[in-house]
């Protein structure tokens, strides 16, 4: 067993301890002091350690939540190794409803940052030296961007077989084997060799329990898969999971009002009926049609619409109908009422 402590900023955690801790970003013009609120879970017989991180993008909020409830499940008490819960990364931009930090810079593509640099730099530099450079794996949790809602997905580097292996454990339908953006912390974890795998789901500044539910369980079938704890799902509500061979936006052909005719999941064939455009006085109708056959994995949330805006985003497999039976074997274990 390993017996020495972990440090994250001034605190040592040693093993069986959990602590919360406050990592200090910055003051603001009044001098209030803006903290990175952190919490460390560390069993006492070693293993993998994990970090868990949302709002990088300061309106994500669905991971958040999802890092809240993660926080108190039962599985937690028996653990093997560490979990790292970082449930606001972009503190900032978390108190300001923004994407962005204050000048507009988006973390996302600030890492691994500088100690020195720009607000944003500084804050990506510190997540990298305090959170990323202490641990074995990581899962950052995000939504779609603004008036953009995702279906439940993961996006991972599946050339590398840790990450492959852990994408597939998260238990969605749908898996995009999606190129490492320079900048973004998924590019400095590969870089590092520390296996990332990103979680999208639902959209910005709302709530979505379904993303929510999909992303707790998705993390504790990950940490199943590490032997961090017992979570075992059972074989009737396994999820099957497809990697995406592609994707592509399906974009507004004119301006106007769009009604939405597919919904998220959707399986869908060439030519299919996606939307309906008009003008306001319900004129010059305008049928948004698919490219190719595929599944709807994301949309505007819009109905105003410029010409050339993206409206459908859709994934295309290899086997279209099998991804289908797994979505509704998917809606059928998370899309139900709070009991």
């Amino acid at each position: 067993m390993d017996n020495d402590a972990l440090t994250i900023g001034s605190e040592e955690i040693y093993p069986g301890e959990t602590k919360e801790i406050d990592l200090f970003v910055s003051k603001l013009y009044d001098f209030t002091e803006i903290s990175m609120p952190v919490k460390v879970i560390r069993g006492k017989v070693d293993g993998p350690r994990l970090f868990v991180c949302a709002a990088i993008h300061g309106d994500e909020v669905n991971g958040v939540e999802i890092i809240k409830r993660l926080l108190k499940h039962k599985s937690l008490r028996k653990i093997k190794g560490t979990l790292v819960a970082v449930p606001v990364v972009n503190v900032i931009g978390f108190n300001g409803l923004s994407r962005y930090l204050p000048d507009r810079r988006d973390m996302n593509r600030c890492f691994p940052g500088s100690s020195e640099g720009p607000l944003a730099s500084r804050l990506a530099n510190l997540f990298v030296t305090e959170i990323l450079d202490k641990c074995t794996h990581g899962i950052d949790l995000h939504t779609g961007t603004q008036h953009r809602i995702n279906l439940p997905q993961v996006r991972a580097c599946l050339s590398d077989k840790e990450t492959n292996r852990l994408s597939h454990e998260f238990d969605v339908p749908v898996i995009l084997d999606a190129a490492l953006i320079e900048g973004s912390l998924r590019k400095v974890a590969s870089e590092k060799n520390v296996p990332l795998i990103v979680f999208e789901g639902g959209e910005v500044l709302r709530y979505n329990e379904v993303a929510i539910r999909t992303g707790i369980s998705g993390i504790l079938s990950v940490m199943d898969a590490l032997g961090m704890i017992d979570y075992k799902i059972p074989k009737i509500r396994k999820v099957e999971s497809f990697v995406a061979k592609g994707r592509h936006w399906v974009r507004a052909p004119q301006s106007g009002m769009l009604l939405i005719k597919k919904k998220l999941g959707s399986v869908i064939k060439k030519s299919d009926l996606l939307g309906v455009i008009s003008d306001p006085l319900g004129n010059d109708k305008i049928k948004v049609r698919a490219k190719a056959k595929g599944v709807v994995i994301g949309h505007t949330q819009l109905p105003l619409v410029n010409r050339g805006d993206a409206l459908f985003h859709i994934a295309t497999f290899e086997r279209t109908q099998g991804v289908g039976k797994s979505i509704e074997q998917f809606d059928d274990q998370f899309d139900y009422e709070e009991r």
